[in-house]
């Protein structure tokens, strides 16, 4: 008998420096903050985003951790997407921004727009327009 699974309860992410992600993660993608604590004994923070009220990325930071995998592709979380409602308007909001980001694609499967950015340690973030 499987796991009585209900929701995604959150996404861990280690960033190699704390206070440039948490400015990408708040003030670019708009996520709020539902707490942030500095454990003293790790020398490290663990900051709890919210999206639309939602609990959903745990963001910490440790003394150097080690360099993500990424390209070729490993083995492991391969992104985190998004839904949006006009990818056009957020591609030229992350533009704007400098924020490189990938031509907009459709997935033959669904005929959905999408499109790939990296947060400020180069992990791969998706917008998928619903």
């Amino acid at each position: 008998m499987p796991l009585n699974l209900q929701q995604v309860h959150h996404i861990a992410i280690i960033c190699s420096n704390y206070e440039r992600s948490k400015q990408f993660y708040t003030e670019l993608l708009g996520l709020t903050i539902i707490q942030e604590i500095y454990r003293e004994n790790r020398d490290s923070y663990k900051l709890d985003l919210a999206l639309n009220g939602n609990y959903i990325i745990e963001l910490f930071s440790f003394p150097d951790p080690p360099k993500r995998v990424s390209k070729p592709e490993a083995i492991g979380l391969r992104h985190l997407a998004f839904a949006v409602s006009d990818i056009a308007k957020e591609v030229q909001y992350l533009e704007q921004l400098r924020i490189a980001v990938e031509p907009i694609r459709i997935d033959e499967l669904t005929n959905k727009k999408f499109t790939f950015f990296q947060d400020p340690d180069g992990l791969p973030l998706e917008i998928y327009e619903i």
